[in-house]
């Protein structure tokens, strides 16, 4: 009898299972993890919108909290009212209005005396779970599961 070389169709099914069940369990778990990382930068990017508006009231009392437009400025940035540069660019003008790492960004209402940033996921459940907001306080907070975090409604983070 001849000796046979190569993979049978049957080995060659058994091996194609094996592989889609291991990425049925692993898709899942990537996902959770990217959603998981998006909520970190989400946070980290109201971080850094809060620490631009302390700098902005700061140099511009006069003029009080800014629009999240008002705190980035393209490059090369003169600082002025209207481009204060105390954050990148790609935050201030929200990723051309995509958003960044799958939020979406704005400041609320500024004022002379506060002002709210908030941070919706792009897609609720997708590409993330919590809406993130703070204040002129500079605490922030999170609210799960729903879009439009206040610091009324939300929870503080630790």
């Amino acid at each position: 009898m001849k000796k046979q070389k190569g993979f049978s169709l049957i080995e060659l099914l058994i091996v194609v299972a094996i592989i889609l069940i291991i990425a049925a369990i692993a898709i899942p778990n990537l996902m959770r993890a990217r959603m998981s990382a998006n909520e970190s930068s989400a946070a980290g990017s109201v971080r850094t919108i809060n620490t631009g508006e302390v700098s902005y009231f700061t140099t511009y009392p006069a003029t009080g909290f800014a629009a999240l437009g008002a705190l980035g400025g393209a490059q090369p940035c003169t600082p002025a009212i209207a481009t204060g540069c105390f954050i990148d660019n790609f935050l201030a003008t929200n990723g051309g209005g995509a958003g960044k790492d799958g939020y979406l960004f704005s400041v609320n209402a500024p004022t002379l005396t506060g002002y709210t940033s908030l941070a919706d996921p792009a897609n609720l459940n997708q590409t993330g779970t919590r809406s993130f907001c703070s204040d002129q306080t500079g605490v922030i907070y999170s609210l799960p599961g729903a879009l439009g975090c206040t610091p009324a409604t939300g929870t503080a983070l630790q």
